[in-house]
């Protein structure tokens, strides 16, 4: 008897001894990439925009080993290298055409969020801000027994900013931990948006069997102002969540992927907020987990194969939950979020100081779950774990988390 459990002990050491987290260079798509994996987990991120364009289970099974990101249907190139002359006829050469042309899964929207401005556009600054357009460099690389860290960066010519991530992969656990900040490099104080875009495509975005819940206080419905004929801005008002009233009075399920978005301001009275995603075919959750303090607004952003020009081309299918401390740009871009100040007696854009820089932790992660799955009713941190609780039967699923973040 003592001898059988002291060959369990020793088995289980090695195991856990044989746990690794490693890096190296690879291709996801045709692009380079920097990929951080361990025996369970998979992450891809690309240098040429710094998309984030795989989070991924390592399994046999395809059920579990999908890829949740989106991953377009036309082969991307990193969106420094485009030539309006070389690539407009395949990506456009409209505002969008940097991001169109490298668009993969999650990227930074720095340091504004939409519509870039009709003299900014002329000077070749577009849709979603700086920081998708530009090459970002690996700038350190640790490699321990207990996991991998990657920390890689970018300089914003145009806008004079600098961009910095760092992601951790321990080596027991299917949780990426991330630290991004941001550096005002000029003399003086300025607006920004500060959004994460995370995308998410086929086939793991399918119509109404892909599910969001998230930490929503309420969402906002955007209509006409009947009492202001001759406003140039939107009403807003404020809805429940997941259940909700549109602008034309139908109700509408705001968690199933049906091809209409919205906005939702995050519940702010926690320290974190958050959101999952997963597809009722698939045994993957994926989450993610933000501080409150800077990211209580969210856009859902679906598509669903109504924009027909290049390179969309009718074919696209995505979800993107935009997280971050702007839900939308008002209109004309910054400029129109800083004009429009805020929704719901929350702002719509913040402030970098001259020199300052800020910096924000997040995490994402990935849960096995039955075929059938109800969804997230709430998620909780402690204890060395990820809880998560589902709704309608209670059950739970924890996650290992031992770092703090």
């Amino acid at each position: 008897m003592r001898l059988a459990t002291g060959l369990c002990l020793l088995m289980a050491s090695l195991a856990l001894y044989s746990q690794t987290a490693t890096f190296h260079e690879d291709t996801l798509h045709g692009r380079r990439a920097f990929v951080l994996e361990n025996d369970r987990m998979r992450v891809s991120t690309l240098p040429g925009g710094g998309f984030i364009g795989e989070i991924r289970f390592k399994s046999p099974d395809p059920k579990k080993n999908v890829n949740p990101m989106r991953v377009p249907h036309y082969q991307t190139i990193d969106p420094y290298a485009y030539e309006i002359e070389k690539h407009g006829a395949l990506y456009g050469t409209g505002m969008q055409r940097r991001l169109m042309s490298g668009y993969m899964g999650h990227f930074l929207c720095f340091p504004s969020f939409g519509a870039s401005s009709p003299s900014e556009f002329a000077l070749d600054y577009g849709q979603h801000g700086e920081a998708l357009a530009v090459e970002w460099k690996q700038d350190k690389l640790e490699t321990r027994k207990d996991g991998v860290t990657l920390v890689y960066s970018a300089n914003l010519p145009k806008t004079q900013f600098r961009v910095e991530r760092t992601i951790t992969l321990p080596a027991d656990e299917t949780v990426g931990y991330v630290e991004e900040s941001v550096e005002n490099m000029t003399m003086f104080s300025r607006p920004v948006q500060w959004v994460q875009h995370i995308t998410f495509g086929p086939p793991f975005v399918a119509l109404n069997k892909t599910f969001v819940d998230a930490s929503v206080a309420k969402t906002l419905v955007m209509g006409r102002d009947e009492e202001r004929p001759g406003a140039t801005q939107p009403a807003i008002t404020a809805s429940t969540w997941p259940e909700s009233k549109d602008a034309q009075g139908r109700t509408v399920d705001q968690r199933v992927f049906s091809g209409r978005g919205g906005i939702w301001l995050l519940d702010k009275s926690k320290p974190k907020v958050w959101f999952t995603i997963y597809n009722a075919d698939y045994n993957v959750l994926l989450g993610y987990i933000f501080p409150s303090a800077q990211n209580l607004w969210v856009l859902d952003w679906q598509e669903n194969m109504r924009v027909t020009e290049k390179p969309w081309d009718g074919k696209v299918v995505a979800r993107g939950i935009c997280i971050g401390d702007s839900p939308f740009d008002g209109s004309g871009g910054l400029q129109g979020a800083v004009k429009t100040g805020s929704a719901l007696d929350t702002p719509i854009f913040d402030w970098v100081q001259a020199r300052e820089r800020r910096s924000e932790t997040y995490a994402f992660f990935l849960a096995e779950v039955p075929l059938g799955y109800k969804g997230v009713a709430d998620l909780r941190i402690g204890d060395g774990k990820i809880t998560i609780t589902e709704r309608e039967t209670g059950k739970t699923i924890s996650v290992k988390s031992a770092r703090t973040f």
